[in-house]
Formats: structure tokens, C-alpha cells, sequence
């Protein structure tokens, strides 16, 4: 099996497996206990949360571990717009781009649903980039927060982040980003970034699923959205998973050092699988940005098929790949990504995306490509009209 599907998931390192173990077994403390047990589990705790703070070039005290990507962007989104029309309810604007993950996209809409926030949504070019004048021209005294995912989980594309913050620092308003798809690939210096918040995935990284970061600078005040303990600085109660903490500080601070790399070595493979596709498969329509794209990620419109046709021969074949975000499996509609990009619905359901680990080689992308070509051929001949 060729695993191509790395957006969407990664298999644990071994060193994070390793790092996490003791807190499964014999190091099984509560960290808010106070005797022996409890204390080894905050120490670990806290160095775990002091490895990721040395990645993200800021204080320990601006990391809270979470449960995931989803949690993160949520607390983000929800908790600095609410504290922030708690002290002043003029600021009842929120701006996201067209292309935001669900977690984003749906944490905004509930802010408009439930709490009266108008909510500006940026549209983004052929290519899925946002304008750094767009987003300045609708900034203004009532916008509460601003939230553009750094590299986008379906196609890739990867924004100008910082020129982006920049002009929402301009305006004296929060900017945050979401960076699960970033983090391994791109650079996370929340200071050249310039963002005031910033969200993580440990699994996505090497660690296990259901661990996470945000990332909230200085004395940015957020509302939580989980009460109870008030553990992680009472932003987000409940018993830390100290294990999962240990694992995604043990994998990002890897992946950070690899970054460099395996971001050219990976980039490399990249352009010669898109170019393979390009020269092979007749039609094939590449979406996102040509350059700007995260190493990782190659993704494709097959007019003439069907995306989930094209998946299940493509896993015949000893493939497996994915035909977007995760997130929105078992949906019918057309990715609204997309969609956002000018890309017909028709076409937008052909989509397949190819994301690749750090350990891809250019002898498992070639065997993929000539895959592709197979699938995309025995789908359309399938679909085609039949003679007589």
C-alpha cells in the first residue's frame, strides 16, 4: 500500500510513542494532585508545553494543550470573539476567508447564529489566495477577530500570513490562523508570523490523535469554552491528557528540526508527481497554487469521472489517497473550497487530494502517478457511452 492521505492523518513516531509511554503506565498522575504521582505528571506537563513554546518562539504560558485542531480553531474563534464583545459590544464583526476548515467556518456561523456577530467572508482567487487588500477593505472599528487558515488542508495553497497580520495589527484587531496543515511544513515563529493566536494538530504531526495546541499571545483575553477545573490557566478546564501533550511536543519539536529539509526534499518529489500527472492523464486540472503550495499536498480535478470512482480504483491499485478534507467524508456536495475557487460543481466532484509524508519517495510517487492514470482511464471508460 502507497499511504498518500497525510492530511488527513499520520502514523505516530516512534520517539513520541516512546516519549508518551510512561504517562500510560507507571506515570499515571493526575497533574493537579498534589503528591508524588501528580507532581511527576505536571513536570512533564510542563516541559512538554515549555518544547512546544520553543518551536513557536513564545512564552510557555501562551501554550494550551488541547484536544485536537478542531478544539483549538473552536476556542480561538469563539473564546477571543466573545471575550472581546463581553468588553465592547461594538466589536461584532468577524472576518474569515472563503476557503476556512469547517471548525473555523462553523465557529463563526454559530457566533453569527447565537450571538448576533456579523461574520465577512474574504474570497480567494483562482489559486485560493486572500488579498491583503481585501482583507483591508473590510476591516473597521467593529471587527473583533480575524481568522485565515496559514495553508489550506484541501489544495494546499499557502497565504501570506504575515502580510495579512500585518494589516489586521494595523487596525489594532486580533488575527489568528489556523496552521494544522502548516505545522511539519512551514515555518511556526508566532513573531515573523505576526499572529496573535495559532492552532495545532498533534496527529497530523506524528503524535496521536486527539492532542492539540493553541497558541493565545500575551494577555489576549479569551472566553473558555469548557468550564469546570480550570486547568491550562482556566482557558480550558478538564484533566490534561498529559501523555498526548508529552507526544505532540516530542513530535513538533522533531518535525521542526526536520523541517528545512524535508520541505525541499518533499517539494521536489511533489513538482515531478504533479508533472507526471499533468503529462499523462489528459484534462487533469491541478487546484491550488502552482508554487505556493505546501510540500505536502498535490491535489486534482478528473472531469469525466467521479472522485470516489477514482479513489476506489485508485485503491485497487494499492493507493490510497482521499478526495478532500476528511472532515467532510460522506458528503455529497461539492467541496466548498472548490467552489470558492471559481471551480465548476461538476467538476469540483471529481476531486481527488494526494498528501504525502515526510518519508514519501520518488519511487512510491511514480508507481502512484502511473496508478492515476490507470484509475482516471478505467473510470472514464466506464462512463463513456457505449457503442451499439
Amino acid at each position: 500500500m502507497i499511504f498518500l492521505d497525510a492530511a488527513a492523518t499520520t502514523p505516530i513516531r516512534r520517539q513520541a510513542l516512546e516519549a508518551m509511554w510512561p504517562y500510560l503506565s507507571g506515570e499515571f498522575g493526575n497533574p493537579s494532585s498534589h503528591h508524588s504521582l501528580g507532581e511527576a505528571a505536571a513536570s512533564a506537563l510542563a516541559e512538554a508545553r515549555t518544547g512546544v513554546a520553543k518551536v513557536l518562539n513564545c512564552r510557555s504560558g501562551e501554550v494550551t494543550f488541547t484536544s485536537g485542531g478542531t478544539e483549538a480553531d473552536n476556542l480561538a474563534v469563539k473564546g477571543i470573539a466573545l471575550a472581546r464583545i463581553a468588553a465592547d459590544s461594538s466589536l461584532n464583526r468577524l472576518v474569515i476567508s472563503a476557503i476556512e476548515h469547517p471548525a473555523v467556518e462553523e465557529s463563526a456561523r454559530y457566533l453569527e447564529r447565537v450571538h448576533g456577530f456579523a461574520v465577512d467572508v474574504l474570497p480567494v482567487d483562482r489559486e485560493g489566495l486572500v488579498s491583503v487588500d481585501a482583507l483591508r477593505a473590510v476591516l473597521g472599528p467593529r471587527t473583533a477577530l480575524v481568522s485565515i487558515m496559514y495553508a489550506n488542508n484541501e489544495i494546499g495553497t499557502v497565504q501570506p500570513i504575515s502580510d495579512l497580520a500585518s494589516v489586521a495589527r494595523e487596525h489594532s484587531v486580533p488575527f489568528h490562523t489556523d496552521a494544522v496543515q502548516a505545522a511539519g511544513w512551514l515555518p511556526l515563529d508566532v513573531k515573523a508570523l505576526g499572529v496573535d493566536a495559532l492552532s495545532l494538530s498533534g496527529h497530523k504531526l506524528g503524535a496521536p490523535k486527539g492532542s492539540g495546541v493553541l497558541f493565545t499571545k500575551g494577555r489576549l483575553r479569551m472566553e473558555p469554552l469548557i468550564h469546570g477545573g480550570g486547568q491550562e490557566r482556566a482557558r480550558r478546564s478538564g484533566t490534561e491528557n498529559v501523555a498526548g501533550a508529552v507526544a505532540l511536543s516530542t513530535a513538533l519539536s522533531l518535525s521542526h528540526a526536520e523541517q528545512p529539509e524535508q520541505a525541499a526534499s518533499v517539494s521536489a518529489l511533489r513538482n515531478q508527481f504533479i508533472d507526471q500527472i499533468l503529462a499523462t492523464v489528459p484534462d487533469a486540472l491541478l487546484t491550488g497554487h502552482r508554487g505556493q503550495r505546501l510540500p505536502s499536498v498535490a491535489s486534482f480535478c478528473f472531469p469525466g469521472t467521479s472522485g470516489e470512482s477514482v479513489l476506489l480504483e485508485l485503491e485497487r491499485l494499492g493507493v490510497v489517497c482521499s478526495s478532500g478534507s476528511a472532515c467532510a467524508a460522506g458528503s455529497d456536495a461539492p467541496s466548498p473550497v472548490l467552489v470558492a475557487l471559481g471551480i465548476a460543481p461538476e467538476t469540483a466532484q471529481t476531486a481527488v487530494r494526494f498528501s504525502f509524508t515526510s518519508t514519501v519517495t520518488d519511487t512510491e510517487l511514480e508507481q502512484a502517478a502511473a496508478a492515476v492514470e490507470t484509475a482516471v482511464g478505467r473510470v472514464r471508460n466506464l462512463a463513456a457511452p457505449q457503442a451499439g
